[in-house]
């Protein structure tokens, strides 16, 4: 399993088949190039760029989208391509085992109504990562190996992130959500991750992939 890591919170799975997770207004369309699958967390623009991904089953008809029916009920342009998921099911998609978790988006202000969001556990013979979308659910079923970890959002605080690392306790964790911060910025909160997350941690740039 390659990982690579496009802007803010979209990352492209390539192995056993090409699937791409929240590719958002903020990443790289090229992460979509030759997708078999598509994974939506929520609906927010930052994770789904409508555009984006009809141009992308424009030029492969055959891609397969996988969200929460709250979503798919917003983008009736994909139901010939969509499959909806809840918290608590699996599936497979381009190749790869995925449970699905969680349930609702992480609190932004409580006059914000929340909206739903799941996780994906997206596992192949021999390991898996998890991408919470916005949120801090837990996976507590399952050993994780690669966990990418919100770093920064209006729905949340570094400590958060932290206690979230720490709870999961993969085997390496990698920031997500990140577009929001300044290089300084970053670099703050990537030292108290370093130091308190109690798992090996890396901040890495848009474009680089991941063994």
């Amino acid at each position: 399993m390659r990982i690579t890591k496009f802007t803010h919170s979209c990352l492209r799975v390539e192995g056993a088949g090409v699937l791409v997770v929240d590719p958002g207004a903020f990443s790289e369309r090229a992460a979509l190039d030759g997708a078999d699958a598509v994974l939506i967390t929520h609906e927010h623009f930052d994770h789904l760029d409508p555009d984006a991904l009809g141009e992308a089953i424009g030029k492969r008809p055959e891609l397969r989208l996988f969200a929460h029916a709250d979503v798919l009920a917003q983008h009736p342009q994909f139901a010939g391509v969509a499959t909806a998921v809840e918290p608590g099911g699996t599936f497979e998609a381009a190749g790869y085992r995925i449970r699905v978790y969680g349930g609702q988006h992480a609190v932004i202000h409580p006059d914000i109504p929340r909206i739903a969001n799941v996780g994906y556990l997206i596992a192949d013979e021999s390991t898996n990562l998890y991408h919470p979308g916005d949120s801090f659910t837990v996976p507590e079923d399952t050993t994780v190996d690669t966990l990418f970890a919100p770093l920064n959002a209006p729905w949340m605080k570094l400590s958060e992130s932290i206690d979230f690392v720490r709870a999961v306790k993969p085997g390496r964790a990698y920031a997500l959500h990140d577009y929001l911060l300044t290089e300084t910025g970053a670099k703050v909160s990537d030292g108290h991750l370093e130091r308190l997350g109690g798992t090996k941690y890396a901040h890495v740039a848009p474009g680089t992939s991941i063994a």
